[in-house]
């Protein structure tokens, strides 16, 4: 039943607001409007492992949120999320972020720390399918930009992801290196442009392509796989709540190999991994939101 937000809070039209109980980051919050998973397009079109949580793979308990008024088009807020460990640092989380808009421009941009993400049953982020890393630390920052005008809007995100001492993926399961190595830390930089042109207010169409380059840092040495992701969407409204949606997702891993699970292709929402290094999805469904 909360799966997803349950908080209770206070409001301000001059000092803002102040919410406490199970959230979203300032990741969410901020920067995902930038990305097409994050705005328009859902979690077929997330970055690898949607590693930075624009597509709100986890949620965050125990949490503090503090979200401003908007002066002037500027926006800013962060959280602070308990372990509810007497080691306080066993599983807390804590995020900033701010945005500015004026006419049809939106600049974004987000920072993210969590320390044993995912490491106990009651933290800040859940174990087991709340998670996007079961890691030592997940650290995250980025930034993204959207222009409207008229009826198009383009977009650009750049998100950085580090994973200390990586376990396992909530989406892959175990990452674990050949015998003899061992994995000391993950890092992810995506670079993701996006665009939607709205045909009628009905009906838009929308396409996204990310590249991921990742630093796969190993006792054995550093190698450095890469993901490419190609995404398109067409959407188109029956009412105000239901509509029908096409979209497809494509992704291919290339670089070098890490004798992992790292090596094949996955869309985030598929139904396993890849036999290979390639990966295509389609869906075709029917909404209706209560």
């Amino acid at each position: 039943m909360f799966g997803r937000q349950a908080y209770v809070g206070i409001a301000s039209d001059t000092f803002g607001t102040v919410t406490l109980g199970r959230q979203y980051d300032s990741l969410v919050d901020f920067l995902a409007q930038t990305t097409a998973n994050g705005n328009w397009a859902g979690y077929l079109f997330s970055h690898p492992y949607d590693n930075d949580n624009t597509d709100n793979s986890f949620r965050v308990n125990n949490t503090v949120k503090y979200t401003s008024p908007v002066f002037a088009g500027f926006q800013f807020g962060g959280t602070y999320s308990f372990s509810n460990d007497t080691n306080f640092a066993n599983n807390r989380q804590y995020s900033a972020g701010a945005q500015y808009t004026i006419g049809g421009l939106l600049i974004a941009g987000s920072y993210l720390q969590a320390n044993n993400p995912s490491s106990t049953a009651f933290g800040a982020i859940n174990n087991g399918g709340d998670e996007n890393f079961l890691a030592q630390r997940l650290r995250i920052f980025g930034a993204g930009i959207n222009y409207t005008v008229g009826s198009a809007t383009l977009g650009f995100a750049y998100t950085n992801t580090n994973v200390t001492q990586p376990l396992s993926s909530g989406y892959v399961g175990a990452i674990t290196p050949p015998a003899g190595s061992s994995l000391s830390s993950l890092r992810f930089q995506n670079f993701e442009v996006n665009g939607k042109y709205q045909f009628t207010p009905a009906f838009f169409v929308g396409a996204m392509y990310t590249y991921t380059h990742t630093d796969f840092n190993a006792t054995t040495g550093k190698l450095h796989p890469n993901y490419q992701m190609v995404g398109l969407m067409a959407d188109y409204n029956l009412s105000k709540r239901t509509d029908l949606y096409l979209q497809g997702a494509y992704q291919h891993v290339g670089g070098d190999k890490t004798q992992t699970v790292l090596d094949v292709a996955y869309v985030p929402g598929a139904a396993g991994v890849s036999s290979n290094s390639n990966q295509l999805v389609v869906r075709a469904a029917i909404r209706h939101k209560f």
